[in-house]
């Protein structure tokens, strides 16, 4: 009788693990993805989602104005193609019945800091394409312990090609800055910069640099609002006292303040001029690329010792688009540096507030470092 129930209760774990087993196997089916985008030949673009009960989904980008309908089609897949796009890296969202959402078929992301964008990249020969046969630079990602600011911060440092190689030479340092809605990692993911970087080096058109991309709001509730003077000044304690001492001990960077420079975009150019023009003893060059103005007397204040400013400046670039929405602003501010016989260069440029302009505007400014 022993032997009989033992024989029963094999039975019935082996029944239990064979159910288990199927059950286990049916969690683990995978759902055929959705690919999404699809570039074609000619360049056309293909979107697609697979969202059964919608009423109505549009795409929408910084590839051609407006929002663009997608038709439903079988298996509850919407798609739709739309003209040839020029070469080059766009910015994309989805709406599905009004509500915005990222191409969940698509794994390439914009780093923002409430993630919205997905990334279209039409590949082509661009200053920010990847080249397979030029030498390319590194990426380093750091995290760290900002005493100054009690905060724990992130950043990248891009080291160019040959640094490893070259064990005592030194090097220029750029200090390039996101924008209000971005992060450290959105000037490589969705800028590029590194590749831009990488193109001009090899063009010999640019000097080879470092370049660090700090986080932007080390104080989390200035998201919403971009021009705190508190974020801006925590930003600026964590770069002088912790970034600049712990990248002097870590990298080959040169010590002289005319071969530093510092620039950012809207939220970073801020961030780039405050900073700057009160460190021109550290930073030999500004560059503000659709910036954001520091607001009431700011601007007066930052321009109150023209004779150091025109002593130390070497480069004081400035660039903004004619349909962007703070074009107003950085028109009130060249007045202030003509008054104050502060050199600069003002460029005025097609285009609005987006990233097709800032990369062309890094590719415009980096050149011109560190000659």
């Amino acid at each position: 009788m022993r032997h009989f129930t033992t024989q029963l209760l094999a039975l019935a774990i082996a029944a239990t693990a064979l159910t288990s087993s199927a059950a286990d196997k049916k969690k683990r089916t995978r759902h055929k993805p959705v690919p999404s985008p699809i570039i074609h030949d000619d360049n056309s673009v293909t979107f697609r989602i697979k969202a059964p009960g919608a009423s109505k989904v549009t795409a929408s980008g910084e590839f051609r104005k407006g929002r663009t309908e997608l038709t439903k089609g079988t298996n509850g897949i919407w798609s739709v193609t739309v003209d040839p796009v020029e070469p080059g890296i766009y910015g994309y969202n989805l709406q599905v019945d009004g509500f915005q959402t990222l191409d969940p078929g698509n794994r390439f992301l914009k780093p923002m800091r409430a993630p919205k964008t997905s990334i279209l990249h039409v590949p082509g020969r661009n200053a920010f394409d990847f080249d397979p046969q030029i030498s390319h630079g590194t990426v380093h990602y750091h995290i760290y312990h900002s005493e100054p600011i009690d905060r724990t911060r992130e950043l990248q440092v891009y080291t160019p090609p040959g640094y490893e190689s070259s064990k005592n030479k030194r090097y220029p340092l750029l200090v390039l800055q996101h924008g209000h809605s971005d992060s450290f990692a959105t000037w490589v993911t969705y800028g590029k910069a590194n590749l831009i970087l990488d193109n001009l080096i090899a063009a010999g058109k640019a000097k080879p640099m470092i370049m660090v991309m700090l986080d932007g709001h080390p104080i989390p509730s200035s998201w919403g609002d971009g021009r705190s003077t508190n974020n801006t000044e925590e930003l600026r304690l964590d770069l002088m006292k912790v970034v600049l001492p712990m990248l002097e001990k870590n990298y080959r960077i040169e010590i002289d303040a005319q071969q530093r420079a510092i620039a950012g975009l809207s939220m970073g150019g801020l961030h780039a001029l405050t900073i700057g023009l009160t460190h021109s003893d550290t930073f030999g060059s500004i560059g503000a690329f659709s910036a954001a103005i520091p607001k009431d007397d700011a601007p007066a204040q930052l321009l109150k010792n023209p004779d150091r400013l025109r002593r130390n400046l070497r480069l004081f670039w400035i660039a903004i688009g004619k349909k962007d929405f703070l074009l107003q602003e950085n028109k009130e501010l060249i007045p202030m540096l003509k008054k104050a016989k502060i050199p600069h260069q003002f460029h005025l440029t097609d285009g609005g507030h987006s990233w097709p302009i800032w990369r062309d505007y890094l590719a415009r400014f980096a050149p011109l470092l560190f000659k």
